[in-house]
């Protein structure tokens, strides 16, 4: 892990947010080319569950919501992590992570933790012994829960009412906007509302790089469908498929290290008949990547209650008023980057080299031009003639500091599937060096040809 956060840096995909000050604890910023791949995973995500689905629509939902909007949900008054804090250094850590990563050390990384009550938690902890990771002492406060709502005011109304928050989840945002979807769309159901947008958590424990943050960016989808004409399984089983082949195909990871995870009962919400996540294998162990829940009618019929306002939908056949039933994929697509990074590391100790083997839709850069030498404004001229010809239609690197050899490495450490060097030949018969990422084998290709081969490479 720390390899994949060392090249992150040095790379441009992810920094320590307000490092000059610093730093602020698990909070990151993408740099040029972490944003680049953001944006790529996050448009293969919106095409494939989106734009290529016809029973679907987008929605772009306020971060801050009515607070009512949380109560319904029950964000205020449930939505909490166990906390514990060292009486001997005060450093503080959510008390189920505590549990794992003891019996996680002791080989044992199975032993379910999830959905225990706070005594439980605490029984174990006595139990265990667990000393604190900080100090080395037993000394631990009793198991409280702590509210993961980001609290916040707002100026324009009096202080007593000013009380907001910052959203939790970005669900809750698509059940309120049920309603308007419905009216101003011609959708019927099943269909489903996917957005992509910030939420935040005030998280006791971080850590793993941005596979835990205060703030992070979800895609989440909920699935509206009509229990009575649907079979919520098969739906289920659906979105199931739909998911493996999108991290598996789309992002080009191995399968092997993926997996299903039922959520046991005490783990589940209360309102879920099914919760189960596809995990990945992190250097850290598997963890959650996408959750998949069939959440029943349980938003819509507490916004009803706690809203007043009637959003059950009419079944046209015969005057049925009913609420719909939701299954819904969400995903942290911060947690999809991370695997990303991950799952393409590798090491080509036959040539001593560094390789992103991103698939090559998703690389920040498709392509990168370097002409052989900067003095020599022939070659320049016609490096930059390609690089604005190629940036059209992709995003394409420019560089010409240092030799060729330090060229290549740099990009075969960002992902770039292909190299191309502008040298003297390419002055005489139209050719340019093709240089394959994975291979790093050189070929002659004519500079008409480029465009097409990038495009067959961007396809496969």
């Amino acid at each position: 892990m720390d390899t994949i956060v060392s090249l992150a840096k040095r790379r441009g995909f992810i920094f320590p947010s307000s490092e000059i000050y610093g730093g602020l604890a698990n909070t990151y910023e993408y740099g040029p080319v972490g944003v680049e791949l953001k944006k790529n995973i996050i448009d293969a995500w919106w095409k494939t569950f989106i734009r290529q689905r016809e029973d679907m629509v987008g929605i772009d939902t306020s971060i801050i919501l009515h607070p009512k909007v949380w109560e319904a949900s029950g964000h205020v008054g449930g939505f909490s992590d166990a906390l514990v804090d060292c009486r001997n250094c005060q450093y503080r850590k959510r008390a189920d992570h505590l549990i794992e990563e003891h019996f996680a050390a002791k080989g044992q990384e199975d032993v379910p933790v999830e959905g225990k009550s706070d005594e439980e938690l605490d029984a174990m902890i006595q139990e265990e012994h667990i000393l604190c990771p900080n100090c080395g002492k037993f000394a631990w406060t009793p198991v409280r829960k702590f509210n993961l709502l980001f609290e916040t005011s707002i100026g324009i109304v009096p202080e007593s009412e000013s009380k907001a928050y910052l959203r939790g989840e970005t669900a809750q945002g698509i059940f309120v906007s049920f309603k308007n979807v419905m009216d101003s769309s011609r959708v019927k159901l099943p269909f489903g509302i996917g957005q992509v947008g910030k939420s935040f958590r005030n998280e006791i424990t971080l850590g793993n790089f941005i596979f835990r943050t205060m703030e992070f960016e979800q895609g989440e989808i909920e699935y509206f469908f009509d229990p009575e004409q649907v079979d919520w399984k098969k739906l289920f089983e659906n979105w199931q498929n739909d998911m493996w082949a999108f991290v598996t195909k789309t992002l080009g990871i191995d399968p092997e290290k993926l997996r299903w995870r039922e959520h046991t009962d005490e783990e589940r919400s209360f309102y879920s008949e099914r919760t189960v996540d596809l995990d990945y294998k992190f250097p850290f162990g598997f963890k959650e990547l996408w959750g998949l829940a069939y959440r029943t009618d349980y938003d819509l019929t507490q916004h009803m209650e706690h809203s007043g306002k009637d959003i059950r939908v009419v079944d046209s056949s015969d005057g049925r008023k009913f609420t719909p039933h939701v299954i819904e994929p969400a995903v942290g697509l911060n947690r999809l980057l991370l695997m990303t990074l991950v799952d393409a590391y590798w090491e080509d100790t036959e040539k001593n080299r560094t390789v992103l083997k991103l698939k090559p839709a998703l690389a920040p850069n498709k392509v990168a031009v370097f002409p052989l030498l900067k003095n020599k404004p022939e070659l320049v001229d016609k490096a930059r003639e390609i690089f604005r010809d190629l940036s059209a239609d992709y995003a394409v690197a420019w560089d010409d500091r240092g030799n060729i050899g330090k060229r290549y490495l740099a990009q075969d450490e960002i992902g770039t599937p292909v190299c191309l060097t502008i040298d003297f030949q390419t002055l005489e018969d139209g050719t340019v060096t093709w240089r394959d990422r994975d291979t790093a084998e050189q070929v002659r290709v004519p500079v008409t040809e480029v465009a097409g081969k990038l495009r067959a490479l961007l396809l496969e």
